[in-house]
């Protein structure tokens, strides 16, 4: 049924919940699972002088951050014989970013988790799988 199934985290406890569901899915549907981290772009390109460290250096720091965020969703493929494709993209938007590597990846299914905020939380937070299903043309199956 599925190919391709697209697997943002951001390495939080609630993130990695559906880490065994998405995998077990892939497995099932003979599918890849394609890892998405999204780190935010270099947030001291204005200040000149006054930066505390380099692009470079903040790059190198966020990139790391990523890569252990993506980790046990890899170890979790590796584990279970599931096609495993890390991403690490650059988004001030993290929904934008996760319909753009669904798109530029072919994946036909997001499997992402909700915080589960409500009320005035989630009206102030925001929600990023909100956004992402509003946005979306690719079926996301959301989990608590």
């Amino acid at each position: 049924m599925y190919k391709k199934i697209l697997v943002p985290t951001d390495g939080s406890e609630t993130g990695s919940k559906v880490i065994p569901h998405a995998v077990a899915l892939a497995k099932s549907c003979n599918a890849a699972v394609v890892g998405l981290n999204v780190t935010d772009p270099y947030p001291y390109s204005g200040l000149a002088e006054s930066v505390p460290i380099t692009a470079d250096q903040y790059r190198v720091h966020v990139t790391k951050l990523a890569e252990d965020a993506l980790k046990p969703l890899q170890d979790a493929c590796a584990a279970g014989a599931v096609p495993f494709e890390p991403v690490i993209a650059e988004d001030i938007h993290p929904w934008k970013a996760m319909l753009d590597v669904a798109k530029d990846r072919g994946c036909d299914l997001v499997v992402i988790a909700s915080h589960g905020r409500r009320g005035v939380q989630a009206l102030l937070l925001g929600s990023e799988t909100q956004k992402l299903l509003t946005h979306s043309t690719v079926p996301v199956l959301v989990l608590r």
